[in-house]
């Protein structure tokens, strides 16, 4: 029984959140399920990329709950902190990246095209989706410890840089892990981008335009929450 009583406490006291996470799942489910039903109908792999891409947008969701629980039981210290927050650096621009896989779209003849036209919209829809939770978890802990000021830095400066990770994955074709499998290599490939930009007006084009979009929709959404849209009661004189 108290056992039961505690679930019960658990889930009522993270009822919103368990809601998410159920509407995340249950949405990416749906794009898994759209990927295996295109392969049976069609005995065509080609876009079973799609859930690798959706696997990686899940991994910095995972890291924004793990820092938010650490948070919660007052584990915070650098050393437990920073490279959960490295790992969900590196993994966040994979989120937002499947808006890009959009490239692979062109008619064939095995399906319609408005199938994958959906199944790919499903797919980048879930991308950001996920990626933009892990970004308000993680604002509302730098708030939390840190001030409102170092939450809306942490979002520019990290959506800011997702807009170059989206282009080095899409164009230079880097990969978040190659951080640490050839950190010599990545470096050497993007920092003379970094270092003369105007020298690299492709990148920083790519770059720019993601970023601005990537942070425009994030504010609308941030705004939509905050927003209160119920109507008032009209207030009748006497």
């Amino acid at each position: 029984m108290n056992k039961l009583g505690s679930l019960y406490t658990f889930v009522m006291e993270h009822r919103d959140r368990l809601l998410l996470m159920l509407l995340l799942f249950l949405s990416t489910l749906l794009s898994i399920v759209m990927v295996v039903f295109r392969v049976m109908y069609s005995n065509s792999w080609i876009y079973i990329f799609l859930i690798w891409n959706l696997f990686l947008a899940w991994i910095p969701l995972g890291c924004a709950i793990l820092l938010w629980w650490l948070v919660r039981w007052e584990l915070h210290s650098p050393l437990i902190v920073l490279p959960v927050v490295g790992v969900w650096l590196a993994f966040f621009p994979n989120a937002p990246y499947i808006v890009t896989d959009f490239l692979h779209l062109t008619p064939r003849h095995s399906i319609p095209i408005w199938y994958d036209l959906m199944l790919i919209f499903s797919f980048a829809w879930n991308g950001l989706s996920v990626g933009y939770a892990s970004l308000w978890i993680m604002q509302n802990l730098a708030e939390q410890l840190y001030g409102r000021l170092v939450g809306w830095l942490l979002v520019v400066g990290t959506l800011a840089v997702s807009g170059f990770g989206i282009y080095i994955g899409r164009f230079l074709r880097w990969n978040s892990w190659d951080f640490l499998t050839d950190p010599h290599g990545l470096l050497q490939d993007i920092a003379p981008r970094i270092l003369n930009p105007l020298e690299h007006p492709q990148t920083a084009a790519v770059s720019l335009l993601f970023s601005t979009f990537l942070l425009l929709s994030y504010l609308t959404i941030t705004m939509l929450i905050a927003a209160k849209w119920q109507p008032g009661l009209a207030v009748t004189q006497k």
